[in-house]
């Protein structure tokens, strides 16, 4: 980028002032907050995660809305993934070993890798967004039989 030359201190002062107020009008009128919503090296059920599939990385990111009471099909991952509860509740259960955990609205959980589970809603539906860290062509999860 060539650096901006006006013919005289003046038209660089008035640039850097028009500037400016661009910048300040482009400005939200509150603070910015953010909030760490999941950070974790295992998933819900205490599994540690391993590593990532070798290739290019690829962020998948979904919606899910599964009706009242519904059964997920079993499944498994073979990837990290985090889901964030954005309606609803959902329960996760470990089909080995039978553990549950409840999750509801507003809500993060790191998803389980390699076994099998399934998510389990209640009275009301449940809206879910899920973001998958795979490689491009990668399923983003098996189904098991039951």
């Amino acid at each position: 980028m060539k650096p901006c030359r006006a013919a005289g201190g003046v038209g660089v002062g008035v640039a850097l002032a028009l500037a400016g107020a661009t910048i300040a009008a482009a400005r939200p009128s509150s603070p910015v907050t953010t909030a760490t919503l999941l950070k974790r090296t295992a998933s819900w059920n205490d599994v540690p995660y391993t590593a990532y599939a070798a290739g290019q990385p690829q962020l998948t990111t979904v919606r899910i809305l599964i009706p009242a009471h519904s059964a997920l099909p079993w499944h498994r991952h073979v990837m990290p993934n985090a889901a964030y509860i954005l309606s609803g509740a959902l329960t996760v259960e470990e089909r080995a070993t039978g553990r549950r955990q409840r999750f509801t609205a507003g809500q993060a959980f790191a998803e389980s890798v390699g076994n099998v589970h399934r998510g389990v809603t209640g009275a009301q539906p449940a809206v879910v967004i899920v973001t998958y860290a795979g490689v491009p062509g990668q399923p983003l999860s098996f189904e098991v039989a039951p």
